[in-house]
C-alpha cells in the first residue's frame, strides 16, 4: 500500500509565498504523473492545480500560472509545490496526488492498472 504525506500548509497574507511537500512510502512501486490538487470552501470538487510527470513536463491552471511553480524528486518519491504572489482565492485544502503502479517485485497483484494515491490534505488560508 502506498501512503502520501503532504506538509507545508498554513496561513499567510495576500502576496505571501508557502511551499507544501508530498512525500510517497510504500513498497515495491513507481509514479507515472504527481500533481497537486485543491478543493475550495463550498465547492464540492476538487481542481487540478498543477502536475508533473515521470520525465518532468509540467501543467498548470490558468489562474496559477506564473505564481505556482511544481517539481519533483524521482528518487526521493517527493513532489513539491511553490506558491507565490497567493491570493484569497488560493484559499483551500491542497491534496498531493500520484499514479501509482506496482512493480513484479510487488507479489500477487503487481500487474493491476495504475491507480491514483490521495494525500490527507493540508489546509492553505491567504487572509489578512
Amino acid at each position: 500500500q502506498v501512503q502520501l504525506v503532504e506538509s507545508g500548509g498554513g496561513l499567510v497574507q495576500p502576496g505571501g509565498s508557502l511551499r507544501l511537500s508530498c512525500a510517497a512510502s510504500g513498497r515495491s512501486f513507481s509514479i507515472n504523473t504527481m500533481g497537486w490538487y485543491r478543493q475550495a470552501p463550498g465547492k464540492e470538487e476538487r481542481e487540478l492545480v498543477a502536475a508533473v510527470s515521470s520525465g518532468g513536463s509540467t501543467n498548470y491552471a490558468d489562474s496559477v500560472k506564473g505564481r505556482f511553480t511544481i517539481s519533483r524528486d524521482n528518487a526521493k518519491n517527493t513532489v513539491s509545490l511553490q506558491m507565490n504572489s497567493l491570493k484569497p482565492e488560493d484559499t483551500a485544502v491542497y491534496y498531493c496526488n500520484a499514479e501509482i503502479k506496482y512493480l513484479p517485485s510487488y507479489g500477487s497483484g503487481w500487474d493491476q492498472p495504475p491507480f491514483g494515491a490521495w494525500g490527507q490534505g493540508t489546509q492553505v488560508t491567504v487572509s489578512r
